[in-house]
């Protein structure tokens, strides 16, 4: 009997043991992952989030309104610091709204306020329908005059998320509810062109339309997200319409297209491993469409693309490894005039795409294309992953975000720590 005693209080000391240090360790490894979004937090509303609320790309001298009326040094205001406000933005609104709903802080969601007004801003400073601004230069008017899906969708989106909370006052609903219509409406009027502005005005540097899935979801979350702020029955309509077209130039329909994901563009990228965070929107589009989708069949098509590009970028999530904090390399872009010194007046969208192509890389550095494919690569594809919702993820995605010092980075592209942080699905 004593020794049965004496083995049941050793067993007894060895599972209290074990379970003081689950807690422990577990303890701690919740403690550095959350850490690590609080730094991300304050550096990137520390550096990177201006006066106006708008996430600027990088720290660097803003683009005067000269250099934006005279497209340099190109007509999309690429490598500015200001070349992705309205994309950087609308995505971020999205992690802010999520980290709010989580903290449940004033705080928080006065930082949320701080953003839509921001996105709300780039929607004002055009006399054309439907433009919206990358960015604003020094008078916080002037603007470079293209715009592009990249920039208006993530806009969109953002300004719709933010209707789903329980933050905006109901004369907050209407503004917002009333801008979203105004915009789209004016870029169907358009022929889903994204229209550009000043010398610019009448052209368009991209269709919506397009045989590609950057456009394919976007396109089709903007009817059926119409519809459910007009209740036009005309909008579901386009929307049906929509999923069983097949685009221009393609062979597939655009319900197969979502179904097909990520991989249906892959040809079109190569080599590259740097262009996943324009990726992210996709993925949060095909969720929100399986969420309003009514007809199963169709779905699980949109689930199926879901899936299919978590599968696609965990290729992408080693390479987090590689990322050193403690490097040196030169980010030339911070002095972006020195970097693109070549200027000619630009007549047309391509002649700005050609002008966008002269640079420096002397003066650029390695520091850039360094981050965008360490960092921001990785970090997109864990917001994409956790946007497919999986549990089983949820430490992969806490191993990526918890590798990186958010203080010593030049890209504002690690806000996606963020968002993949809060929409994350870990129960």
């Amino acid at each position: 009997m004593n020794l049965f005693k004496r083995y049941m209080t050793v067993l007894l000391r060895y599972l209290v043991f074990q379970f003081t240090f689950f807690v422990v360790f577990f303890g701690n490894a919740q403690n550095v992952i959350r850490d690590a979004v609080e730094k991300a937090n304050y550096e990137l509303w520390d550096k990177f989030i201006d006066k106006y609320g708008i996430v600027n790309d990088f720290q660097g001298e803003r683009p005067t309104a000269y250099d934006s009326m005279l497209s340099r040094p190109n007509g999309f205001g690429w490598w500015t610091p200001i070349e992705n406000g309205a994309f950087f933005t609308g995505m971020y609104l999205m992690a802010a709204c999520e980290r709010a709903k989580s903290t449940k802080l004033d705080v928080d969601k006065d930082k949320v306020r701080i953003l839509v007004q921001g996105l709300l801003k780039l929607a004002s400073v055009s006399d054309v329908p439907g433009f919206i601004s990358r960015g604003l230069s020094t008078d916080g008017k002037t603007h470079y005059p293209n715009g592009s899906i990249d920039q208006s969708i993530p806009w969109f989106y953002g300004l719709y998320h933010y209707l789903t909370t329980d933050i905006p006052t109901t004369k907050e609903r209407e503004i917002i509810k009333r801008k979203l219509i105004e915009i789209v409406d004016a870029i169907r009027i358009n022929n889903w062109k994204i229209p550009s502005d000043g010398f610019f005005t009448g052209k368009s540097p991209n269709n919506i339309k397009e045989n590609r899935f950057l456009e394919v979801p976007c396109y089709l979350l903007l009817l059926r997200c119409m519809y459910e702020l007009t209740e036009d029955i005309s909008w579901l309509n386009r929307y049906k319409n929509a999923l069983n077209e097949i685009p221009e130039g393609g062979t597939l329909i655009r319900a197969d297209i979502c179904a097909q994901g990520i991989a249906y563009d892959q040809d079109m990228w190569g080599e590259s491993k740097s262009y996943l965070w324009i990726y992210v929107m996709k993925q949060a589009a095909l969720v929100e469409l399986a969420k309003m989708e009514k007809d199963e069949s169709v779905r699980a098509k949109f689930i199926q693309g879901v899936k299919n590009n978590r599968d696609f970028v965990m290729r992408f999530t080693s390479t987090f490894s590689n990322f050193n904090n403690q490097d040196q390399r030169i980010f030339g872009n911070k002095y972006w005039r020195e970097c693109y010194t070549d200027w000619y007046p630009q007549l047309t969208v391509d002649d700005a795409f050609r002008i966008s192509n002269l640079r420096n890389h002397d003066e650029i550095g390695q520091r850039k294309a360094y981050e965008r494919t360490y960092m921001t690569s990785p970090l997109s594809a864990v917001s994409i992953i956790a946007l497919a919702g999986i549990s089983i993820d949820c430490d992969l995605i806490d191993e990526v975000i918890s590798h990186y010092d958010y203080s010593k980075l030049y890209l504002a592209e690690f806000f996606y720590a963020e968002l993949a942080y809060y929409v994350k699905s870990c129960e």
